[in-house]
């Protein structure tokens, strides 16, 4: 039994994109190749990109999926690499009607079959295995249960004389199944060589380590080493961390990719004793945050066209980290930071911005907005909270509008904490826009990245982007005189202790009680959340990157008469 060499290929794809994909498998495995890689294994749905939602649910689409992967195998067999066996996904045809009335669908051209989470095994020019994935996840940000169809048998195949068997993400984070089925012996006493694991696993703080440990139970029931191969990149509000591993038989963790770039790990699956291959090293949690931030980012800016980036920068600290993690998303001269003070705005916000902007490179523009707020006011007249929404709106309508003329995607800078309190004015600079980078970072810890990536820039030898003033002074919207956050919020380090137990542990008055915070504290977040649900469902998108993030994670009622009972 000789040696095999495996490269696992840790891609950024894109929804729909076959052709991009099919590309981007094509050059990867010649990259294998070359390194005399004898298997080549891509993540869960790389052809297709994922999740595909309900993009699987179009025959035309699973079509040409379908034709796509035959053109991969044709195309490598015919430059002399169809001995090279390559497993990716994509997404296959069950072959199960619908149910009543699935003949006369398929007789008027509709499609007759579920679609399926698959993998295929391509060889000597053509797809000569396939694989379904059993277990559906129907939790958090995942829907596959509604639109896929569970597979139903295990697939083992045979490369360079080893028995390598195939699973997708969902398929060993529960017990039984294909998992289970491969441990047992087949008819001839053999059991696995490799258990080999296709993922597209969205990131979340601090789910590195399950994903190994979990792996490491794979493998001690398989008794054999796994292959765990992970996406990465930013798709919509998921950013896919990668971080592909290869764990021993003992579960112990023996070669890895870094987290949030492409990678190719290739490893020696030896004849005998244990796999070997690199190590990448692991990151500071602020680190894995922030960058998770800055793909989410730069994966929505390329996939949808865009170039470059605009937002409002106050001198405040959201704005700066916003704007930080953009020019590391795609490059300081592609933000345009745009300062709109207002008649309370302080010349030390002013300042800041303009600083900010001279320390990432960003092409700074001030425009006052007191003319168009006098405007606005000689018709309307507003006073009070009417007076302040106005001129937050005004400056809202200032980047949309650069937005159109020079077709800049405008970015949100707001974070976890106001988006829960509803603490913005809706349609505001600080709402307003296509995608929001801190959408899942509370503010204590807007403070936490913001301090990682100024002595990230130190430890480099780098001008810090972010002005030291814009991180220590009180957070303001200067709206009027001497405003404050805190005038209308609890300090933000206990509104975010309640905010994450009420939140995203889903605990009511009485618990939160219990665990002693003051009655009027709770009563006041817990009535500022459930009013402010109508502004969440129209928030832009931002990158996932705790437990339960607003979105896809959290679904509530708008419409919804039911309050935690208060004193």
């Amino acid at each position: 039994m000789a040696d095999l060499r495996v490269a696992l290929a840790q891609v950024d794809t894109c929804v729909g994109d076959l052709d991009g994909n099919a590309a981007l498998v094509l050059e990867r495995t010649r990259e294998a190749a070359a390194a005399g890689a004898q298997l080549v294994a891509f993540p869960e749905m790389t052809l297709t990109g994922y999740p595909i939602e309900d993009l699987a649910l179009r025959a035309s689409f699973r079509r040409a999926a379908w034709d796509a992967a035959a053109d991969i195998a044709a195309r490598l067999d015919a430059e002399g690499l169809g001995a090279v066996t390559v497993v990716l996904g994509t997404v296959g045809t069950s072959g199960a009607p619908r149910g009543a009335g699935a003949a006369e669908r398929e007789a008027s051209g509709s499609p007759a079959d579920l679609p399926t989470n698959r993998a295929v095994v391509l060889r000597d020019g053509a797809v000569q295995a396939a694989y379904d994935k059993h277990h559906l996840p129907n939790y958090g940000v995942f829907d596959e249960f509604r639109i896929f169809a569970p597979g139903e048998t295990t697939t083992v195949v045979e490369v360079q004389g080893r028995r390598v068997g195939i699973a997708i993400c969902e398929d060993i984070w529960q017990d039984g199944g294909p998992v289970a089925e491969m441990a047992t012996l087949d008819e001839a006493g053999n059991g696995l060589d490799l258990l080999l694991v296709l993922n597209g696993s969205p990131y979340e703080e601090g789910k590195g380590h399950v994903r190994t440990d979990l792996a490491a139970r794979r493998a001690r029931e398989v008794s054999a080493p796994v292959a765990y191969v992970n996406l990465v990149g930013g798709q919509d509000d998921l950013v896919f961390d990668g971080g592909s591993f290869v764990t021993d038989a003992a579960g112990t963790v023996v070669a890895s990719s870094p987290q949030f770039v492409e990678d190719l790990l290739v490893w020696e699956l030896p004849a005998d004793g244990a796999p070997r291959g690199p190590r990448a090293p692991e990151l500071h949690p602020d680190e894995e945050v922030y960058r998770a931030c800055v793909t989410g980012l730069a994966g929505y800016v390329r996939k949808n066209g865009f170039r470059s980036v605009v937002l409002g920068v106050s001198g405040g600290i959201d704005s700066a980290l916003t704007a930080a993690v953009a020019a590391d998303a795609i490059g300081g001269e592609n933000v345009v930071g745009v300062s709109m003070p207002s008649r309370y705005s302080s010349d030390h916000s002013k300042d800041d911005a303009a600083d900010l902007a001279k320390r990432l490179g960003a092409d700074y523009r001030v425009q006052p907005i007191a003319p168009m707020v006098e405007a606005f006011q000689g018709e309307l007249a507003l006073e009070g909270v009417a007076e302040e929404n106005l001129q937050a709106r005004v400056r809202g309508v200032i980047l949309m509008a650069i937005s159109n003329r020079e077709g800049h995607l405008v970015i949100a800078p707001g974070n976890k904490s106001e988006l829960a309190t509803g603490y913005a004015t809706i349609y505001d600079a600080g709402s307003i826009g296509g995608f929001a980078p801190l959408k899942d970072v509370d503010k204590s810890r807007v403070w936490q990245l913001a301090r990682w990536r100024n002595n990230a820039a130190l430890d480099r030898g780098e001008i810090p982007p972010i002005p030291e003033s814009s991180i220590t002074k009180p957070p303001s919207a200067e709206l009027r005189p001497g405003q404050t956050d805190q005038d209308s919020l609890p300090p933000y380090d206990l509104l975010d202790e309640v905010l994450d137990a009420y939140i995203e542990h889903a605990e009511g008055r009485a618990e939160l009680l219990a665990r002693g915070f003051d009655p009027e504290v709770v009563d006041k977040v817990v009535t500022l959340v459930d009013r402010a649900e109508w502004k969440r469902r129209q928030y832009p998108p931002g990158p996932k990157v705790t437990a339960l993030a607003f979105g896809r994670d959290r679904r509530l009622p708008i419409t919804n008469r039911w309050r935690e009972p208060l004193a």
